[in-house]
């Protein structure tokens, strides 16, 4: 190839090799640079007093109309709900005078909050049990979820003392109570943590070689923590972000030093100077490196499709987290590196292998087709077919109970037993009944209405509707009205589901004469509202994000197939994490192991997955099969350059899976089931497509395929340049030098 189309050719991987050796010559101002990036962070987050919120909204949604609708016209009824579970104990009942005088005594207290707009006991409500031991009592903010003040809700349980005095058993649940957000410990980031260095001693048989990527993921992490904060005093940053950008900025931060800096090690080792070792690291992994967090961070940004701002947020703050470690993993790594010198490539004895670091790493260096990855990869290509079957075949085992996914919102149902509301809804299902856990609220608007009696006729129609246990009116000012509706079912049944539609779509019928229109909302409608939207934008969002994917690892490897089995090996990983998903969280398979009460499918959860598994699984790829490139650029033998390009990629690949599995599963230690239901899928889907898929089936496929793998048009070698994402002109211009010399 000669001409401007050479220049073409390698014009990333030479850019990417004058960063790297900038940065190495240049450390000083590259460190000074992160550290002041980090510190001006650090004092707009502190400084701005940012905080992310619980709020939670769905746009769009008849259940968000609703609660629009209530905070104009009603706002007692446009905030936030707690439901006050009253249980007598002993052999009392809640009608006894002093019991119920205590009871009226707490409530009184708490429409004292002056966070509360309305609170209303049992007397009120007249929402009891048939025997006279359960009956319910709502409080009524004046902030939407997210934003009742963490010391309103300590106020409410103070407020309940002459209940508790009085030997009465209360508990909360709703869209808040006390203790009702999900805390993140801290647990799971240290522990990841230090499988991620453990695993990077016995990778590099280096203590310093090993912390280099904490150190820099560590920065990174820090910077998009700390811009979480920022960003929070202009825009309602949901607190989830900041799980999900620590999770990833972690261990992306990781695996992109992992990369760069097994390469510059191994550089050293061909006695390659220090420099120019940094710049071909660079330029080559870290070629690699970028189509992988570009890959990322389109299926992140690709969260935005689904019209959620919630979702949105999450996606737009962890990619921006995985560009940061991107950033610093192609100028910080190299400066550190320059700092530690030769040190770098000084090996320890470690417990796993003693005295063989410096061996398995000479190995890979100079004898790769020695290595066990070399010899793992000659095995798949010599089997490749039943290789391929049972691989495919297992995946697509493993992911049956798929197809038995059901989508909801969590409840108390699937809260530890420790929990409050979980506490409040299996005492109010066993005296009440499951609907009493999820009241739906009816708005009606009866402001163009004539009729007096147009509240009372609404509800009972909606009380004639099949599945209705109990349909009254609430409260009824400013021309609006609240219905209260307590379906016969759970708030998770697929029956109340189909209530909820089936009162939308009688709605005609059921305001006939009345002159009046209503809505359905309250927190059930609006968990089905949000399961709804979500299924209905996953097509879309496959279609977008594997769309933009496809045509950048198209750009990358120069040829259609390749993107194309990426794409497939993906949704067989994710197909297969989801099937443990429902076998363990909604069939029950192991969950007493793991501390699970069996329910619903977090309703998010399926489209988190797609985006950071297809994210991550786009890494591996990059990772394998840039090296199969590269030695298919030295060799005109497809099979050997898939045993040589696997053998190279096979150990740094299994570590920074191992890192991968090791930061999510790492999350089974909370105790709230949306954590441990979406740290084992990810656990999963890493570990299934990384060894699976990536170092198993790809290479089947590849082997199957021959040379046909790599083809391409005549007008693709014409129009659309060649990245070089393998550096190739990079080593064969660097072997030339040092040949000269």
């Amino acid at each position: 190839m000669d001409g401007p189309r050479a220049g073409m050719t390698t014009v990333m991987s030479r850019y990417l090799y004058a960063l790297g050796r900038f940065s190495y010559r240049k450390r000083w101002l590259v460190l000074v640079t992160w550290l002041a990036v980090l510190a001006g962070v650090a004092g707009a987050g502190l400084g701005l007093g940012g905080q992310p919120s619980d709020s939670f909204s769905i746009p769009g949604t008849e259940s968000q109309q609703a609660v629009e609708q209530l905070q104009q016209k009603l706002p007692a009824f446009g905030g936030a709900q707690t439901q006050v579970t009253f249980a007598a104990t002993g052999d009392r009942t809640l009608s006894d005078s002093a019991t119920a005088a205590a009871i009226d005594r707490a409530v009184a207290e708490v429409g004292r909050i002056p966070d509360v707009a309305m609170a209303a006991g049992p007397a009120q409500t007249r929402l009891a049990s048939p025997d006279g031991r359960v009956a319910l009592g709502t409080v009524q903010w004046r902030a939407p979820p997210g934003e009742v003040d963490d010391a309103a809700l300590e106020k409410l349980e103070t407020a309940m003392a002459p209940a508790v005095d009085a030997g009465v058993q209360v508990e909360y649940s709703g869209s808040v109570f006390p203790d009702y957000k999900v805390e993140v410990p801290e647990l799971p980031e240290i522990i990841g943590i230090a499988v991620a260095f453990l695993i990077l001693v016995v990778t590099f048989g280096s203590l310093l070689a090993a912390g280099m990527p904490i150190i820099t993921a560590c920065v990174g992490v820090g910077i998009g923590a700390l811009g979480i904060f920022a960003v929070a005093a202009f825009v309602e940053m949901p607190s989830a972000a900041m799980s999900l950008a620590l999770m990833l900025g972690l261990s992306c931060g990781i695996d992109y030093a992992l990369f760069i800096l097994n390469r510059y090690r191994t550089n050293l080792l061909l006695l390659r100077p220090r420099e120019e070792s940094i710049g071909l690291a660079v330029g080559t992994a870290g070629s690699a490196v970028v189509f992988a967090a570009l890959t990322v961070i389109i299926a992140l940004c690709g969260l935005a499709v689904v019209g959620i701002p919630f979702l949105t947020y999450m996606g737009l703050a962890a990619a921006v987290s995985v560009l940061v470690a991107l950033l610093i993993a192609l100028t910080l790594l190299p400066a550190l590196l320059g700092f530690a010198g030769g040190r770098i490539a000084k090996f320890i004895r470690t417990p796993l292998q003693p005295g063989r670091a410096k061996e398995v790493a000479q190995v890979a260096a100079y004898t790769p087709q020695r290595t066990m990855g070399a010899k793992w990869a000659r095995t798949v290509v010599r089997f490749r077919r039943p290789v391929l079957l049972i691989g495919v075949a297992g995946l697509i085992l493993i992911g049956l109970p798929t197809f038995d996914m059901h989508l909801g919102l969590p409840s108390g149902a699937t809260q530890a037993e420790s929990n409050t509301s979980r506490r409040a809804y299996d005492i109010t299902a066993a005296h009440l009944g499951p609907g009493f856990n999820g009241p739906l609220l009816v708005v009606a608007d009866t402001s163009k209405s004539s009729d007096p009696a147009a509240v009372r006729t609404i509800a009972a129609n909606i009380g004639r509707e099949s599945g209705v246990v109990t349909a009254a009116p609430a409260m009824a000012d400013n021309g609006a009205a609240v219905i209260q509706v307590i379906p016969e079912t759970g708030p998770n049944d697929t029956a109340t589901a189909d209530l909820v539609k089936r009162i939308r779509a009688d709605r005609d019928a059921i305001t006939a004469g009345t002159g009046a229109t209503i809505q359905v909302g309250g927190t059930t409608a609006s968990n089905i509202d949000t399961s709804d939207k979500l299924a209905a934008a996953l097509p879309i969002f496959l279609v977008v994000v594997v769309g933009l994917a496809f045509v950048l690892l198209t750009i990358a490897f120069r040829a259609a197939l390749v993107p194309i089995t990426s794409i497939v090996g993906f949704l067989l990983s994710v197909f297969a994490a989801m099937g443990v998903q429902v076998a363990i969280f909604q069939w029950g398979w192991a969950a007493g192991i793991l501390g699970v009460t069996p329910g619903e499918t977090i309703s998010f959860l399926p489209i988190i997955v797609l985006a950071i598994v297809f994210g991550l699984s786009s890494d591996y790829q990059v990772f394998v099969v840039s090296r199969i490139k590269e030695e298919l650029a030295k060799q005109d033998d497809a099979l050997e350059a898939i045993r040589v390009g696997v053998g190279l990629s096979a150990r740094v690949v299994t570590a920074a899976a191992l890192i991968m599995f090791g930061v999510f599963i790492a999350f089974l230690v909370g105790g709230d089931p949306i954590i441990k239901s979406v740290g084992l899928t990810l656990a999963v889907g890493v570990f299934l497509d990384a060894f699976v898929v990536r170092l198993t089936l790809i290479p089947a496929v590849l082997a199957m395929l021959g040379d046909k793998a790599w083809a391409h048009s005549r007008w693709f070698d014409k129009y659309v340049p060649d990245v070089d994402i393998e550096g190739t002109a990079l080593e064969r211009d660097a072997d030339y030098s040092t040949s000269s010399r």
